[in-house]
């Protein structure tokens, strides 16, 4: 008998045990979780500047070759393809880019206008943040090629 209720006993878990683990996971959860969220927030945001960046370079390529940006009408797809529509660059020695044209971390497109309302003498390159609108503050804030606000 003796022998029954002792493999009884350590075949599992009392409650008090589980409530327990229950209890250090709960905390650990409300501890850490905060943290992850905002490394995530902010790993985004980093690669939406790096993005940015990358597109830079590749816009400023394009603008060696063809003594100009492409146009609003042409988009970022000039630099993957060469444009046909507005006025055809003369020197296209693309593709400017290696890789299909990235979205932003949030899944969206990147906006471009060329020339732009903040660099009137080039483009602008932006994106409008986690929230996909005008403004905002930490992951919803609009980040830009030229590092400040974007003129409305």
């Amino acid at each position: 008998m003796w022998s029954r209720n002792r493999c009884r006993a350590a075949a599992g878990f009392t409650l008090v045990e589980m409530l327990v683990v229950l209890a250090i996971i709960a905390v650990l959860a409300a501890v850490v979780g905060p943290e992850v969220l905002r490394n995530l927030s902010d790993a985004n945001s980093g690669a939406a500047r790096s993005q940015i960046e990358m597109l830079g370079l590749a816009l400023d390529q394009y603008r060696l070759d063809n003594h100009a940006y492409p146009s609003t009408e042409q988009g970022l797809a000039a630099l993957r393809t060469a444009p046909s529509a507005g006025d055809p660059p003369p020197n296209w020695r693309g593709p400017y880019l290696k890789r299909a044209l990235p979205a932003d971390p949030w899944g969206r497109p990147y906006q471009y206008l060329s020339p732009g309302r903040a660099n009137p003498a080039g483009y602008d390159l932006f994106t409008l943040g986690r929230d996909g609108r005008e403004g905002g503050t930490g992951e919803d804030a609009d980040l830009t090629s030229w590092g400040e606000e974007r003129p409305q």
